[in-house]
C-alpha cells in the first residue's frame, strides 16, 4: 500500500490503519470502480442512501464527492427535496444543512 495520503488515512487512518487501507483498496479502489455504474450514478446511489439511512457525518464528504463526479449542484438539492417525503423532513433538513456547508466552503475559497 503507497504512503499516499487519502481522504481515510487523513480522517481515521491513524486510529484505524486496516480500516483505512480496506476503505481504500476495497471500497474506493474496487467497489466504486466497477463498471456497472458510472461514478456519477454512484454518488446518486450513495448520496441517496445517507440522507435516507441519516448518515450526516458522512454525508458532507459524499455531497462533495457528488459534485466532483458530475452531478450537479441542483441535482443534489433535487435529490434531498425528493427525499424529504421518502426519508422523512428531518433527514432531508440534515442533508441541507450538509448543502449549505458546501456552499460556505465554497465561497470562502
Amino acid at each position: 500500500m503507497s504512503d499516499e495520503p487519502t481522504a481515510a488515512r487523513e480522517h481515521f487512518g491513524k486510529i484505524a490503519p486496516k480500516f483505512a487501507e480496506v476503505t481504500d483498496l476495497v471500497l474506493f479502489g474496487d467497489v466504486w470502480q466497477r463498471s456497472g455504474l458510472s461514478p456519477r450514478d454512484r454518488s446518486l446511489v450513495t448520496v441517496s442512501a445517507l440522507i435516507a439511512s441519516y448518515k450526516p457525518d458522512e454525508l458532507f464528504f459524499h455531497m462533495k464527492r457528488a459534485l466532483e463526479n458530475g452531478v450537479t449542484w441542483d441535482e443534489l438539492v433535487e435529490v434531498v427535496t425528493h427525499l424529504a417525503f421518502y426519508a422523512g423532513w428531518p433527514s432531508a433538513h440534515t442533508a441541507t444543512v450538509a448543502l449549505q456547508r458546501i456552499q460556505d466552503e465554497q465561497q470562502s475559497s
